[in-house]
């Protein structure tokens, strides 16, 4: 018996568009993503021209003018007497320390509910991710009275231990999906090799899971580095303040120097915009792979 093969037609091959279509589409996204692109970047470019401005500029001028001076004393005066240099410090003990303890625990968790059979393991990954949809105003005051009788109130300890709790759910449960998705065949094979759970998850599992951690990285040390309600629940001493509750304290003290309140604002989006442009390789990659499985 012979099997003939019939070309389709054609009319009913997909075409791609001309070259002349292709480049109007260009034109016109361009068009439409330049005002866009500048009205992102000009709040940005404001507040950078606005720290390397002098005080007697400013309040010359406006804030609004164009700049007559270039001065780096608003960077001075915030690092120094404005506490940022000792506020970016306690951001830096508080987060990396968060980040480091938050992924470690939820890769061990992921890694138990995709690979033994756990009794309840999905509803257990529901209701870990359950609690980050609750709004954390509502858990102020619970929080608050927590650490007070755990002796945790007003110390670093604690304020990292809260951060570590209210991310391990989404952590874990991105670190699930991605662990699902690595084939069963490496567990397995490594299994009849003789390694045990333990070597498999050091081993095997963390190393294929460097694009979704260092994803999970940035994400976290752009929530932690930045946060702000859970710093002034928790913690009360100005020594102790991180870098955003320590801005909104400068803010009031140098309320009319706004080149050094600018300066401070800038001080505090550095060390995210570091983490962010070192990871953006990983960053959509890492938390997309897995989530077609």
């Amino acid at each position: 018996m012979t099997a003939t093969l019939v070309a389709a037609p054609a009319s009913a091959r997909p075409t791609p568009p001309p070259a002349r279509t292709r480049r109007r589409r260009g034109w016109v996204f361009h068009a439409i993503m330049a005002p866009v692109t500048l009205l992102w970047v000009a709040p940005m470019v404001f507040v950078l021209v606005l720290a390397v401005r002098s005080f007697d500029d400013i309040a010359a001028n406006g804030t609004a003018a164009l700049p007559h001076s270039f001065t780096f004393d608003g960077f001075d005066t915030a690092l120094g007497t404005g506490g940022m240099a000792r506020s970016l410090w306690t951001s830096i003990q508080i987060t990396v320390p968060a980040v480091i303890i938050t992924l470690w625990l939820a890769s061990m968790a992921a890694y138990a509910l995709s690979r033994f059979a756990i009794p309840g393991r999905r509803a257990i990954l529901l209701t870990m991710l359950a609690g980050n949809l609750l709004p954390p105003q509502i858990l102020l005051i619970p929080v608050s009275r927590i650490t007070e009788s755990l002796g945790l109130y007003d110390t670093l300890i604690g304020l990292i231990a809260i951060h570590v709790g209210f991310g391990l759910g989404f952590y874990t449960f991105v670190l699930y999906g991605f662990m699902r998705s690595l084939p069963g065949e490496l567990t397995e094979a490594a299994r009849i090799d003789g390694a045990g759970p333990v070597q498999i998850y050091a081993r095997i599992v963390m190393p294929l899971c460097r694009p979704s951690l260092a994803a999970l990285a940035a994400l976290a040390t752009t929530w932690i580095f930045n946060d702000l309600i859970w710093a002034i629940t928790v913690l009360r001493t100005e020594a102790k303040l991180p870098v955003t509750a320590a801005l909104l304290n400068l803010q009031g003290g140098y309320v009319s120097q706004w080149n050094v309140v600018a300066a401070a604002s800038v001080l505090a989006a550095v060390p995210t915009a570091i983490v962010f442009f070192a990871f953006q390789r990983h960053f959509v990659s890492g938390l997309l792979v897995g989530a077609n499985k």
